[in-house]
């Protein structure tokens, strides 16, 4: 995930799992790819924009879905980096259907996984990312 200044860089996913929802940029990694390179390159295809410096990892996080039987529908292992945005323009691509710059404050009001909300938090908290008041 790419911060700049109080706000965090989010996509409206375009697919499933959570088609329409409001997350960050992620995908899969490729054969070969270390998670650090998948990272970037997922940012720079989702949002057309490269973090400035090194990513930080947050958190290891499992996303599972399972069907009303309790059979597992998927199971995602998402790995979570973050980082300052360099400079340039946001722009949807890749798996997302729109990008927004939200403020800190303003992401309750965003249709966000809940998991999710609370790796951006720890992101903010280990970057020292304040929302301004």
């Amino acid at each position: 995930m790419l911060f700049r200044g109080p706000d965090v860089l989010l996509v409206r996913r375009a697919k499933p799992p959570r088609a329409g929802s409001w997350s960050i940029p992620g995908g899969t990694q490729k054969l070969g790819e270390t998670v650090a390179e998948a990272a970037r390159r997922e940012l720079m295809e989702e949002t057309g924009l490269s973090a400035a410096g090194e990513l930080v990892l947050i958190d290891v996080v499992d996303s599972i879905a399972r069907a009303a039987d309790g059979r597992i529908m998927h199971h995602y292992t998402l790995i979570d980096f973050a980082a300052f945005a360099a400079p340039g323009t946001a722009r949807p691509g890749g798996d997302s259907a729109d990008v927004a710059w939200v403020r800190l404050r303003d992401l309750a009001c965003r249709e966000i996984w809940p998991p999710t909300l609370a790796v951006i938090g720890k992101a903010a908290g280990r970057l020292g990312v304040q929302d301004e008041q």
